[in-house]
């Protein structure tokens, strides 16, 4: 039996260790375990229980993706639900969880003397669920077995929606006719989520269409699904993911739909990545490439690109660099929550700039037409054992990635990196949902030839980050400008 260490346990023996000399550096790191409303609970004000006993509020995965969105606030989003808890295997374990994400404000201060830069305080501030206007698609639940109470498990409707909002759900049987990629179901596997400049909308990438869509950031209201190349669907459908695997001969593999999501700094363009080899690639030559999908937010308009896996088994997240340049999560699945030792957990940059448009190949000349790429620009799991984390202890699912303020560290400005991870509502098993800050600098960069432009976001800081930055100042380091919109300090 593997022996389970409390995060609190965890975390100080993880900080005790001396820090190593890295090129890109750990700055802080620190967890999220619960809310104002109780532990592993979240804001949602939802009670009562899903199909699985587990409250329908719970609070984990939040690091299936994580967004900046301005001062010292980052959007967290969990994936379709406590799925790792099983009760009825005719649905994949997936319950009506209403897909959602949580705002999170992330509270950096200075540690002078300490194991690490800074110390980080995340604190769970709001939470907003997804839904839509117009009617969506929910499973009868018939012929599908019963709950973990032994009654019939029913439609999978929420009891939350009204005669105008229609919530979005894990639950895997919430589909109708037509193929997946039909933008009226209601199921949802939400896996990235990026926010607009102008800070009204949040863009959020699935695995179950596979889909992009973007909602209102005030309501969570969806405001548009955004239609990807058809090669990317499957057309035989089923709530169970081992089935349409082998029901279908192309599209997305189950599961592994549109894991990462980017948008690059103008804020024109969305850049998705399938996580793992479509059906039609996934053997000979392109065994090991997966695809990436651009979308021009005005027009709409799609290409597709290829990218090569190096030991990854599969790809988790993307984020823009700059216009054309990207950093890619490449990770196998091993690691604390698998019961196992982590291996590859590495960011690659790669450049789209002159990308051969491959929606057309297949085969050898797929794989042969994949973007440059080089690194690794980093590899998480040798950086945090630099600082005495065990292989054993870092989170097989290190999905999320963002870049947020810049912050001085002994005299240097250092561009921060936001890695997190998706615990599978499992925090027993898979650990906190635990947020890792990185810092980087552009000379980093410069050895890829690559170079950083930060996005512009129209947010406010919060008057806790005039406290932290205010706190770095008397401190070791202080955040430092990112050319974003927002008052400057007087």
């Amino acid at each position: 039996m593997r022996r389970i260490v409390s995060s609190s346990v965890l975390l100080a023996s993880m900080l005790a260790a001396p820090a190593a000399k890295a090129d890109v550096m750990l700055l802080a790191m620190g967890s999220l375990s619960g809310s104002s409303a109780g532990a592993n609970a979240d804001l949602s004000g939802l009670t009562g229980t899903l199909e699985n006993g587990l409250p329908a509020n719970i609070l984990g995965g939040i690091g299936s993706g994580i967004t900046y969105a301005g001062g010292n606030t980052f959007y967290a989003l969990p994936d379709r639900g406590p799925n790792a808890t099983p009760y009825n295997s005719n649905v994949d374990d997936t319950v009506s969880y209403i897909s959602r994400y949580q705002t999170v404000s992330m509270n950096l201060t200075a540690t002078p003397g300490g194991s690490l830069p800074y110390s980080l305080t995340p604190t769970l501030t709001k939470t907003t669920l997804l839904s839509s206007s117009a009617p969506l698609i929910y499973g009868t639940g018939a012929g599908l077995g019963n709950k973990i109470d032994g009654t019939p498990l029913g439609s999978g409707a929420p009891t939350q929606n009204t005669s105008s909002t229609y919530y979005f759900t894990g639950r895997s049987d919430n589909f109708g006719a037509g193929n997946s990629g039909n933008p009226n179901n209601a199921r949802l596997d939400p896996e990235s989520i990026r926010v607009s400049p102008d800070g009204k909308s949040v863009y959020v990438s699935d695995e179950y269409g596979p889909y992009v869509r973007q909602f209102d950031n005030a309501t969570g209201k969806l405001v548009q699904t955004f239609t990807l190349p058809s090669n990317l669907d499957v057309s035989k459908l089923s709530p169970v993911g081992g089935t349409e695997i082998s029901g279908n001969t192309s599209g997305r593999t189950a599961n592994k739909g549109m894991e990462g999501l980017a948008l690059t700094p103008d804020g024109k363009t969305l850049v998705g990545i399938v996580q793992a080899p479509l059906i039609q690639d996934a053997s000979g030559a392109s065994k090991n490439t997966v695809r990436i999908v651009t979308i021009d937010v005005a027009t709409h308009a799609t290409h597709e690109y290829a990218y090569n896996l190096t030991t990854g088994s599969g790809v988790s997240e993307i984020v823009a660099l700059n216009d054309h340049q990207f950093l890619v999560d490449e990770r196998d699945g091993k690691g604390l929550g698998d019961g196992s030792a982590a291996k590859v957990k590495q960011l690659f940059i790669i450049d789209l700039k002159g990308a051969t448009d491959v929606s057309s190949l297949n085969g050898s000349a797929l794989a042969a037409a994949a973007v440059t790429k080089s690194g690794p620009f980093l590899d998480i799991v040798s950086a945090l054992g630099a600082h005495g984390i065990p292989s054993t202890q870092v989170p097989s699912k290190i999905e999320g990635l963002t870049f947020g303020q810049d912050v001085t560290v002994n005299g240097q400005v250092e561009h921060t990196l936001w890695v997190a991870n998706d615990n599978d509502f499992i925090p027993g098993t898979a650990g906190p949902n635990v947020f890792y800050v990185f810092g980087f600098t552009d000379a980093d960069l410069a050895k890829y030839g690559a170079s950083f432009t930060p996005e512009q976001i129209a947010a406010v800081p919060e008057a806790s980050t005039w406290a932290m930055i205010i706190t770095g100042f008397f401190g070791i380091g202080l955040l430092a400008s990112r050319r974003r919109k927002q008052p400057a300090l007087a």
